[in-house]
């Protein structure tokens, strides 16, 4: 009987380890909005970016907190070896002439408690806006690196359809080739037919046996990478649920994307050097500071565990210190004017990418005209020549065509395809580029 409930326990571990490794084999399906929102949620340089976002927040309340009140306290220990001492007749007349009194206990223990304000600093207060300018600059480096890592995900997604497309399509026409291998291997077997004819045949059909295996060879690559931009496992598997968008729809998508303004003040480069500038005019004016005079109040309490005979420190004390820079030997005066300078050098970095950025914009939009163009005429080439190979075929079946010509036709055939599928990865990535400049992916996760 025990052995028995033993053997149906072992069967339920099986079925259930089982059932848990199925689960865990089935594929992860991702469109291209949801590769990007996983992208944003695990992507290592985002997680990065996003604790530096943190650590500048930490930074901000570092700085806020230098100016608040403080308290501080301290405990000391004194020993004394030899104690000073007086004569007892200094104090009482009557005293004996040798007796001494003690003028400290000859050891001691001390507590000491101290609050102190700043009441005014000028670098404190430059301080306090360039911390919140700095958290600025953090901010904006994170929203650029989800752009960039939004444009990579973007290009490897559109890579994995176009190569999937593209083996699903040679699958096709592979399976078309073995078919006509086989009705010309038997029409060879009654003599209708050369040998070389069966032969050219195989050696068409061993040539897009190779494409597919180069296929196979750069999807298990690109679906590795792709992985490792989500920050998935590699033992995950992905299924790419988007059709590869082509036809019209890329057509109207690209034209529209052509036709939008581009603002500079969105591009995040451009918000980089302004913020830039920004934090080069507080550095003048932290520099500036150093002229100002510096005000700190405070407040101290000391108890001690034994008073000496003769204490003339008082218990509480209140007081404010002022600090006066006088003369630095002209110290302070080169300071600013490096930092002055450094500011016109920022201005200047800021013209320079305001042209910069304007131009590129027009090359991004020329650049997705051009491979637009290249795409119509690919897609076009592509379909005659997907249309003579078909024709081709059936006269090759039929005797009309010799197998030159439908060796011919087939390298034309995947010429025009490797072409045309090639443009479509051009001008998605001409897309990505103009799109990541116009900053419009930047709020993927909220969509």
């Amino acid at each position: 009987m025990f052995r028995k409930h033993k053997q149906i326990l072992l069967l339920a571990v099986i079925f259930l380890c089982g059932t848990l490794i199925s689960v865990g084999q089935e594929p992860v399906k991702l469109s291209l909005q949801d590769a990007l929102k996983l992208a944003l949620q695990n992507n290592t340089n985002i997680l990065n970016s996003e604790l530096d976002l943190k650590i500048a927040q930490k930074k901000i309340w570092e700085i806020t907190a230098s100016g608040l009140p403080r308290i501080d306290a301290k405990v000391g220990y004194t020993y004394y070896p030899v104690v000073p001492t007086l004569p007892a007749s200094f104090f009482d007349p009557k005293a004996d002439p040798g007796a001494t009194i003690s003028l400290m206990p000859k050891q001691n223990a001390v507590g000491d408690i101290t609050v102190s304000q700043l009441i005014f600093s000028g670098s404190y207060l430059v301080g306090l806006q360039a911390v919140k300018v700095y958290y600025g600059l953090t901010k904006q480096n994170t929203e650029k690196t989800k752009l960039d890592v939004i444009e990579t995900v973007v290009n490897t997604y559109h890579m994995l359809q176009m190569a999937e497309e593209s083996r699903k399509i040679l699958n096709q026409n592979l399976e078309n080739i073995d078919k006509t291998l086989y009705e010309i291997t038997e029409m060879n077997k009654q003599g209708f037919v050369e040998k070389t004819d069966v032969d050219q045949l195989v050696v068409t059909g061993n040539t897009i046996r190779n494409a597919v295996n180069q296929i196979d060879s750069n999807l298990d690559m690109g679906y590795r990478l792709l992985k490792i931009q989500l920050g998935l496992q590699d033992s995950a598997k992905i299924e790419l649920t988007d059709k590869m968008e082509s036809g019209d729809s890329l057509s109207k998508s690209s034209l529209q994307l052509i036709s939008e303004q581009f603002n500079i003040d969105q591009n995040v480069d451009f918000q980089l050097t302004k913020t830039s500038e920004s934090i080069a005019g507080l550095d003048l004016k932290l520099a500036k500071s150093s002229y100002l005079p510096s005000i700190n109040g405070f407040y101290d309490h000391t108890e001690k565990l034994k008073a000496p005979l003769l204490d003339f420190q008082p218990k509480d004390l209140i007081g404010v210190n002022l600090s006066i820079p006088i003369f630095s030997s002209g110290l302070r005066s080169s300071v600013v004017a490096q930092k002055r300078m450094s500011l016109e050098k920022a201005q200047n970095t800021t013209k320079f990418v305001s042209s910069s950025l304007v131009m590129q914009a027009s090359q991004y939009q020329n650049d997705v005209k051009l491979k637009l163009e290249r795409y119509e005429i690919q897609k076009k080439s592509k379909e005659l020549s997907d249309d003579i190979y078909q024709r081709t075929l059936e006269k090759y079946k039929q005797g009309i065509s010799s197998s030159m010509d439908l060796m011919t036709t087939q390298n034309q055939y995947l010429t025009n395809l490797t072409n045309y599928y090639q443009s479509i990865y051009d001008l998605q990535g001409s897309k990505s580029k103009l799109e990541k400049l116009y900053n419009i992916n930047q709020d993927v996760q909220n969509k």
